[in-house]
């Protein structure tokens, strides 16, 4: 019994060394930049590249997915990688166990989301790399199957609380909008310009389908750029004109206008959720947030062709190239922190816009929603309506 008490104290005090200071007091690591992958492609767009290995540490943490339990990071712990696992709720979990671990100091931590990401053909093309200021969390709406519904709905998405597209909800859930910092963002997409952008034959042939007389689609027959518009977060993989159309209006709508719809993903308004609360509680900062989403295909077909091919069917070449460009623009905005670090970044860079959630959670004033009181009201935050209004608000 003495012996495996000795083993355990032996093998807690070889573990604490990993962050022990000089005083002997444990010190959690300070990454600078936190690369946010959501599975294992996008993770691998990082490993094995020659300007630094997010192999060399692996730090296990409680809550993290099954299939990514660890946390990688450099050797100086200056650069580390979480795989969220595809989804919001895998997001929202692993996200939420690094950002409460007390194994790190993430106050001076960027944040950077690096995906890949569905596009509109209207504003870009396969193997871009887009840049968002906005996440809107589009799937977040009453739905009815678009059989079901009267020639008088264009689609069968529904604000909640409200009776036809194109209102703005009166159901707040508080996770419809984020914005980061404007500033940020624009520094971050002119770091990825520098960059020689990947492309393929197969991607530059299916684009090729995308020139049309009326010019609508003019942006997916353009090579590969960095854009700067706003991405979509909904669990619901869609693809055609209708849905690409109604959350491109959704964006619109929940945004009062300002959001520019040009990416689909899965995961960042739960990400950035997590973030917003972590932040409240000073764990993290939410002005370091960068969302970067690399288009992999089209979110809607081109003229002539179906939804389910497009889909299902439909060989867009843009996968590959869209994981190399995570690494390829996404390089260029790690170097560009780490380089201007001191000069910069170590202070943070102030947001001119307003940043945070539709609540005003981090204080300033929401340009979005219908203001923070109705927003708070909406959400049900005071007691002002009754339970069954509420209910009949839900349908």
């Amino acid at each position: 019994m003495q012996l495996i008490r000795t083993l355990a104290a032996s093998l807690l005090l070889t573990g604490s060394s990993l962050c022990a200071g000089a005083t002997g007091t444990p010190k959690a690591f300070a990454p600078k930049v936190f690369l946010v992958s959501m599975f294992e492609p996008e993770a691998q767009a990082w490993w094995n590249i020659p300007e630094f290995d997010l192999l060399a540490r692996n730090v296990t943490i409680p809550g993290l997915s099954p299939l990514f339990p660890d946390v990688h990071c450099t050797e100086d712990y200056e650069i580390c990688q979480l795989i969220t696992g595809e989804s919001e709720i895998n997001a929202a979990a692993t996200v939420t166990s690094v950002a409460f671990s007390p194994l790190f100091d993430l106050t001076q931590t960027y944040w950077f989301v690096a995906g890949i990401a569905g596009v509109s053909p209207k504003k870009t093309t396969t193997g871009s790399a887009t840049f968002a200021r906005y996440a809107v969390q589009v799937a977040l709406q009453y739905e009815i199957d678009i059989r079901e519904l009267n020639s008088s709905y264009s689609t069968g998405y529904i604000p909640q609380g409200a009776k036809y597209p194109g209102q703005y909800p009166t159901s707040i859930y508080g996770t419809e909008v984020f914005e980061v910092n404007a500033e940020l963002r624009t520094i971050a997409a002119n770091f990825a310009r520098k960059a020689n952008l990947s492309d393929s034959a197969t991607a530059q042939a299916y684009r090729a389908h995308y020139k049309t007389p009326s010019g609508k689609f003019k942006a997916a027959s353009l090579p590969p750029s960095v854009v700067e518009c706003d991405v979509a977060t909904s669990d619901v993989y869609y693809s055609g004109n209708i849905l690409g159309s109604a959350f491109e209006n959704t964006t619109k709508v929940l945004t009062n206008g300002t959001g520019d719809y040009c990416a689909s993903a899965q995961e960042d308004n739960a990400t950035l959720e997590v973030l917003l609360r972590s932040s409240a509680h000073k764990l993290t900062d939410f002005s370091r947030i960068i969302i970067m989403r690399t288009a992999s295909d089209f979110d809607r077909p081109y003229p002539g062709a179906s939804a389910t091919y497009n889909l299902l069917y439909s060989d867009q070449g843009g996968f590959e190239p869209a994981l190399k460009n995570l690494y390829v623009a996404g390089i260029k905005v790690v170097e560009g922190i780490l380089e201007g670090w001191n000069a910069t970044f170590a202070d943070g860079v102030k947001a001119k816009n307003y940043i945070g959630d539709i609540f005003g959670t981090l204080g300033g004033t929401p340009d979005f929603g219908p203001g923070r009181q109705q927003a708070l009201i909406d959400g049900g935050a005071y007691r002002k309506r009754s339970v069954q209004n509420r209910l009949q608000r839900r349908g």
